[in-house]
């Protein structure tokens, strides 16, 4: 079929346009790569000279400076220090084995360090440069810059080390910071490049760890000339990175100090808190370690000395702690019953020196008993069998409920390690747990916080403050992130009646400031500052009937593993509660002549903003404290002291 004259010109009109379009795609194809050629061959003539004279460019990360810590009042808690180091890098050294030999006859070196080394170099990509020695002294590090031409691949650098100012105060709380491990990386789904750097530090436990994100900051990069035998020529480019946020904690360090010293070498852990707002003023185990031991390497002999104690210094016994709390459970199974309207604050139980039930024998600590007993005296002079009565007639789900409600039980969002939510049985608790049903005994023992009940000092001190204010105060231990202050968690009341509050706290106030009290000889004589608190002892072995009937092993002779645990919370002041404490005394025996006075001076040192005041406690005591405060005070950082000079 012939075609028309007009389709003949549409057709040929149709291949003129296409033929137009493919030329001009490819004539603009040539202008970009003739233009990118001028570019390389004429703008960057000189780049690639160099480069043809076997220069090569490297780029590599730089570290962030880690974020700095610091107390509420701004005190330095965790900072940064120059750190003079030697790095080698495969790809530029050549012969690493070599260049290290060498490097050995600069500065020390042992053939331990050089194996290290080159193990090291194995398992790393060989741009990534490899730390050979750090920490070292200006002297040292001058010689290897005067040597690095023939050290090729080796650079002298200055870097920032972790430093802990205040050493033993906030090991605990702080933790330190360690190099990158192969279980820190593994899991990680897609770990920050900067911690492929060999040596690089993150937190290993609490804030330092907990708060890492925060904390390490954004790498930088530097692109620099090396030439042929792996000696940097120039810096050719430099982005910083973003440091770390600084993070400013709750904790008041000066109160910190104080608890620390006041603990001394017991077996211990104390809570100082807020009443109001949450915030933990202060949060101490006892002993202590000093977490620079960490950072610089610690030896195997300082390791073994801590692993060894059998006082248990690396465990923070603040918040992994889990102990019966003993009488100072009291006010939850009070509440409880009071609640659950079985009792009024008026009602009386009473007491022979024991309580029978199934057969068995429940015993009072008074073994002549105290006869009639309403709350206030049961709570002022702990008497066991008034909580062994009123707990069978409220039952153990209400108990632990008002535990909970308290704060026991459950584990408290702080970025601490380990934190436990202790135990706050129930009957669904022990079915759960051991596929049993829930006894009476079980109640009996749990009304006085033994038997299946755990708590952490962590929690005593967050159940006092809540009893003390009568609402869900929350612990929190950071104050605010990158300058940026952190709302105060809500604390909703407790929904518990007002006279059944107060009924509870004139309890407590009876432990402290009335004769019969079990507190009483730790009461504070300032009438301003007057305090509230539970004593509490917590046996950690049974007693048989047999040793009854001869007579009850006194702790002092007894050895230290098997003795009591002292425990006592408090609050003050009375009429108008700021500050919750806790203490706990691992096999400290009673917690009134033990753990009482820690919590009374903990109080005061909070209160009133300085060592506590001779004229707080009582006048037959004054001589004894002089002594005691005059022994702390030499422990503690003079006001106008450097916090660098105690590292």
């Amino acid at each position: 079929m012939r075609r028309s004259a007009r389709d003949t010109e549409d057709s040929a009109r149709i291949i003129t346009r296409r033929a137009l379009f493919m030329g001009g795609s490819m004539a603009a194809v040539v202008a970009v790569l003739g233009a990118r050629m001028r570019y390389m061959q004429v703008d960057q003539a000189d780049q690639f000279r160099m480069l043809a004279e076997r220069n090569r460019v490297s780029i590599r990360l730089i570290p962030p400076a880690r974020g700095q810590i610091f107390d509420r009042n701004g005190k330095l808690i965790a900072g940064n220090e120059q750190n003079y180091r030697v790095v080698i890098t495969r790809e530029d050294a050549g012969d690493v084995n070599e260049v290290l030999h060498r490097l050995a006859g600069v500065i020390p070196l042992t053939p331990d360090d050089i194996e290290r080394t080159l193990a090291e170099v194995k398992r790393r990509s060989p741009f990534v440069p490899i730390i050979v020695a750090d920490r070292l002294q200006w002297d040292d590090l001058s010689k290897v810059a005067l040597n690095t031409p023939s050290l090729p691949g080796v650079t002298p650098e200055v870097g920032l080390s972790r430093t802990y100012p205040l050493d033993t105060d906030f090991a605990h709380v702080v933790g330190y910071v360690g190099p990158v491990s192969e279980s820190d990386l593994a899991k990680l789904e897609d770990p920050d490049p900067l911690l492929q750097i060999p040596k690089f530090q993150i937190g290993k436990i609490g804030v330092e760890t907990w708060m890492e994100a925060s904390l390490r900051g954004k790498a930088g990069n530097t692109r620099i000339e090396v030439n042929a035998v792996g000696r940097v020529m120039r810096e050719l480019e430099r982005i910083e990175g973003d440091a770390g946020q600084d993070i400013r904690l709750t904790i008041d360090a000066d109160v910190q100090n104080f608890m620390q010293a006041r603990l001394g070498q017991e077996s211990a852990a104390a809570v100082a808190m807020d009443v109001q707002n949450g915030d933990i003023l202060a949060i101490v185990s006892a002993p202590s370690f000093d977490p620079n031991l960490f950072v610089r390497g610690i030896s195997y002999k300082d390791y073994e000395a801590l692993t060894g104690n059998d006082h248990r210094p690396l465990a923070n016994k603040a918040v992994q702690g889990a102990y019966p709390p003993g009488s100072t459970f009291k006010m939850v199974t009070a509440l409880a019953a009071l609640e659950a309207g079985v009792i009024t604050p008026e009602t009386t139980v009473s007491c022979p020196g024991h309580y029978e039930m199934g057969g068995r024998r429940f015993h009072c600590w008074k073994r002549g008993g105290h006869g009639g007993v309403s709350l206030e005296r049961s709570l002022a002079e702990s008497c066991d069998v008034y909580y062994y009565d009123i707990a069978q007639r409220v039952g153990i789900d209400k108990i632990a409920e008002m535990g909970r409600r308290l704060g026991l039980g459950m584990r408290h969002d702080l970025p601490m390690s380990a934190i436990t939510e202790g135990v706050m049985p129930d009957k669904a608790w022990k079915q759960e747990r051991y596929s049993q049903d829930w006894r009476i005994g079980d109640t009996i023992n749990a009304s006085i916080g033994q038997g299946y009940v755990l708590t952490s000092p962590l929690q005593l001190a967050v159940m006092t403050a809540r009893v003390a204010s009568g609402r869900a105060v929350v612990p929190r231990l950071v104050r605010s992130i990158g300058g940026e202050e952190l709302a105060v968690p809500d604390a909703p009341p407790l929904g518990l009646d007002a006279a059944q509050l107060r009924a509870v706290r004139g309890g407590m106030f009876a432990v402290i400031n009335s004769q019969r009290g079990t507190g009483y000889s730790t009461r504070i004589a300032d009438d301003t500052l007057v305090m509230a608190g539970k004593s509490g002892t917590s046996q950690v072995r049974n007693i048989s009937a047999a040793e009854r009937a001869r007579g009850v092993i006194s702790n002092e002779d007894l050895p230290w593993e098997r003795r009591d645990h002292a425990l006592f919370v408090g609050y003050a002041p009375y009429d108008n509660p700021r500050v919750a404490v806790s203490v706990v005394v691992e096999h400290g025996g009673g917690g009134s002549s033990v753990a009482g006075p820690i919590v009374r001076d903990i109080l005061l040192r909070a209160l009133t903003g300085g060592m506590p005041p001779l004229t707080a406690y009582p006048t037959n005591q004054r001589n004894r404290i002089e002594t005691q405060l005059k022994e702390l005070k030499l422990r503690q950082p003079s006001p106008d002291t450097d916090t660098k000079s105690r590292a």
